[in-house]
């Protein structure tokens, strides 16, 4: 699924124009971007939460020429989703 998918399901769902739909989905995905950017967790219950994670530097290996490689130490966003968000597509999947 696209964000161009996502537009699509929420304006029919709402009766919202796709053009008003885009804007409000790209607030949302510019907001979480730029709390990350800063730091910040979000919350969002019955869905999961948005952080970014520290990532210690690390060896690694060039898997073509197997040389050892050193990966620097990195942020990276993660979410961890909740509890109803794995049961539901547990459910669905099974």
């Amino acid at each position: 699924m696209t964000k161009a998918d996502i537009v699509d399901v929420i304006s029919s769902a709402t009766g919202i124009t796709k053009v008003e739909t885009e804007a409000v989905v790209k607030g949302f995905m510019d907001t979480v971007i730029d709390a990350m950017k800063r730091g910040e967790t979000i919350e969002l219950r019955g869905f999961g939460s948005f952080k970014v994670v520290k990532r210690a530097q690390r060896v690694a290996r060039n898997p073509k020429t197997n040389e050892e490689v050193i990966v620097p130490e990195q942020y990276v966003p993660m979410l961890k989703v909740s509890k109803d968000f794995k049961q539901v597509v547990n459910e669905s999947n099974s």
